[in-house]
């Protein structure tokens, strides 16, 4: 038990997390509480205007009153806690926060209780332990006399989390707020991490050897603890991370110390070099922990160290921002990604969903995942696997399917046959080459399952004759027939066209309520009248108030596809322009002169048949119209469109005739006679 002298204390907001309730409710405690026979504890110091609590005494409050929701909140309390000689400035917390993890890496190494042992006997443990001084003896040195007291704490500590390495996990979980912003900002959430370590594991497999995975990144070791643990005590792995000086890779090293994993440095030069030899999977995170402001320029780096020494027998599975790995990327980055191209090593690029890096939600992430080079095989027949998951959730059949193409690329041709892809393609390398935009992007197909052409020419026809005889009888609404030679332009990303001038991109504006009124002016198109356009009221803003008030704003063109990506992808086409767009809306404008091959009807038809989680717009793929196509085809949607607003408008009167009937009939005021007979005159009675 801790003594006084180093009692525990804690915030408000740590009582909340022992308690298992949210912030607030442990105010209301101390207010409601205060008149009462059991008050909530008063603090017994504040600092930098943070008010600290005594952790025995809240326990005892807890427990006498019943409060909260961790019946074992005595026992878990030091997780949320610290003691009193450390719970001074932030500065102090780094250092705290070190020797804690040091001492309960040191715990798991002895195998003993630390708690009894002189200051002296703890380094000259720490100093067996680590004699190089690699991961936990510096740690403990700077201690000084606060050495001792933090090591009964550390005993009270993995009591309380059960194991010494739960308690060093709850210590990360718990403590980003003590100065470890570097671990906060590069954190990946469990798809990512079991993805990642799942596809390295099934790598390693392959190599027919012990499992050896290296991670020469600053810092990097979330990635080999998941590896770690998903191996489990059954099974013997290595485990190599590089010998980096600084606290980040201090921390990593003793991490892998306390989940007793078997590990080993790996010596990296100053300009990121290193070798590993024999068979190993390689794993990386950029940017890691050590260096989290690590530019695009710094991360192909770093991989291009990998690339460098690796030969046949080595795998890497690397994990980084996709605007790095397979987004649009000119210059000086692109000509070192094109190079590492060139190598040959890139088996798979794999552009993954958004909401993977804790610290950055929107940013979506990418994987490379680096084999055998083919030597053998020719530069212009080298392939590489592509496949684009930025709106697939990595559920775990989508991870499990993902891992096994990735597996599959890692083998010749005669294996890539014999395996049927869920996810990726294969595309030649030569053509990611010549790539000027997202790498994923180039064999892109279609969006929409059209019929084949002779079946879909058929069932035109179909509609096309059945629409003539029960509807406006018009015989020639349009004709049909299979194309000749089928092909069309390949999509291409709003990116790329708008890069290349064919599509423009305009804001919409934010317009203040009181300005809106439901009778004249110009349209309003927003969100609303995306989402729901037929039952949505109508709302307009005079040209005075818009011109006076927004000045920025720009009225929509005819042609123009106004859209927004929540809360799912949707666009229409205004016909007639004049409109006032109001944000989250906005629009796509086609270069009437030049419009390389789209159609509103078709920009807007695509956006409309997204995933629903597709927000990312800059990427969706747009399909365009051959030069000879696109006038007929304008004409008949036109058509279409024209029958459309017919039958709507009959739709109309058949539902007004329906209601006028009934309410007629129910109240009397008509009566309904056959009209049958009174259409057909009597015989005789003409």
């Amino acid at each position: 038990m801790v003594t006084a002298a180093h009692s525990l204390r804690m915030t408000l907001t740590d009582v909340a997390s022992v308690s298992q309730v949210q912030r607030p409710v442990v105010s209301m405690w101390r207010k409601r509480s205060s008149a009462s026979s059991l008050p909530f504890p008063a603090p017994v110091e504040t600092v930098n205007g943070v008010e600290l609590f005594d952790a025995d005494q809240v326990t005892a409050w807890l427990q006498a009153t019943g409060r909260g929701n961790n019946p074992e909140a005595k026992d878990d309390v030091a997780v949320y806690a610290k003691p009193a000689d450390h719970a001074g400035p932030l500065q102090d917390g780094r250092k705290t926060f070190d020797g804690l993890t040091a001492l309960l890496a040191l715990k798991v190494i002895t195998g003993e209780v630390l708690g009894h042992r002189s200051a002296s006997g703890l380094l000259d443990a720490a100093d067996e332990a680590d004699s190089d001084d690699l991961f936990l003896y510096s740690e403990l040195e700077a201690l000084g006399p606060a050495l001792t007291g933090l090591a009964s704490f550390a005993d009270r500590l993995a009591n309380s989390a059960y194991s010494a390495p739960a308690a060093f996990e709850k210590l990360l979980t718990h403590r980003f707020k003590e100065g470890l912003r570097e671990h906060a900002n590069t954190a990946l959430t469990a798809p990512a991490l079991n993805l990642i370590s799942a596809a390295a594991i099934e790598l390693a497999v392959t190599l027919d050897s012990r499992p050896v995975f290296v991670d020469a990144t600053p810092g990097g070791s979330d990635v080999m603890l998941s590896i770690a643990q998903q191996f489990g005590a059954s099974e013997s792995a290595t485990f190599l991370a590089a010998d980096h000086d600084g606290g980040a890779s201090r921390l990593a090293r003793r991490r892998l110390a306390v989940h007793g994993a078997d590990s080993g440095p790996v010596k990296v030069d100053s300009k990121g070099a290193f070798a590993v030899t024999g068979p190993a999977v390689h794993v990386a995170q950029y940017p890691a922990p050590g260096e989290p402001g690590l530019d695009t320029e710094g991360i192909l780096s770093g991989i291009e160290n990998i690339v460098l020494q690796m030969d046949d027998s080595q795998r890497a599975v690397i994990i980084a921002p996709a605007r790095v790995l397979c987004d649009a990327l000119s210059g000086v980055a692109g000509n070192v990604r094109a190079d590492l191209l060139r190598s040959g090593r890139a088996r798979a690029i794999i552009r993954l969903t958004s909401g993977l890096l804790r610290a950055k939600p929107r940013e979506p992430q990418a994987l490379w995942v680096l084999g055998p080079s083919f030597a053998d095989v020719p530069i212009a027949e080298r392939w590489t696997m592509v496949a684009d998951l930025s709106t697939t959730p990595l559920t775990l059949d989508v991870s499990q399917d993902l891992i096994s193409d990735v597996v599959a690329s890692m083998g010749d041709r005669g294996t890539i046959r014999a395996h049927s892809f869920r996810f990726a393609r294969l595309v030649q390398t030569r053509l990611l080459l010549a790539r000027t935009g997202a790498l994923v992007d180039l064999p892109a197909k279609a969006t929409s399952t059209a019929a084949p052409g002779a079946e879909a020419a058929l069932r035109a026809d179909e509609l096309v004759r059945a629409l003539s005889t029960g509807g406006s009888g018009d015989t020639t609404l349009l004709g049909v027939q299979p194309a000749a030679n089928p092909s069309s332009p390949a999509p291409v990303s709003v990116t790329e066209l708008t890069g290349s001038g064919y599509l423009k991109y305009v804001k919409g504006i934010r317009v203040e309520d009181q300005h809106i009124n439901k009778t004249a002016g110009s349209r309003i198109l927003g969100r609303e009248e995306l989402m729901d356009p037929q039952n949505t009221q109508p709302r307009f803003i005079t040209l005075l108030d818009f011109a006076a008030n927004y000045p920025a704003g720009r009225l929509t063109e005819p042609g123009d596809v106004v859209f927004c990506t929540s809360p799912r992808p949707a666009a229409r086409v205004d016909p007639e322009g004049g409109a006032v767009v109001v944000f989250p809306a906005r629009i796509l404008r086609i270069d009437q002169g030049d419009p390389g091959g789209l159609l509103p009807a078709v920009v807007a038809s695509d956006v409309n048949s997204l995933n629903p989680a597709d927000k990312s717009w800059r990427g969706w793929l747009l399909r365009r119209t051959g030069e000879a196509q696109r006038q007929p085809l304008t004409e008949a949607l036109h058509r279409l469109q024209h029958e459309q607003a017919l039958a709507q408008e009959r739709l109309k009167q058949l539902e007004e005739l329906a209601t006028l009937i009934t309410d007629g009939v129910a109240g009397g005021s008509l009566t309904l006679t056959d009209p049958i007979t009174h259409a057909v005159p009597e015989k005789g009675t003409a």
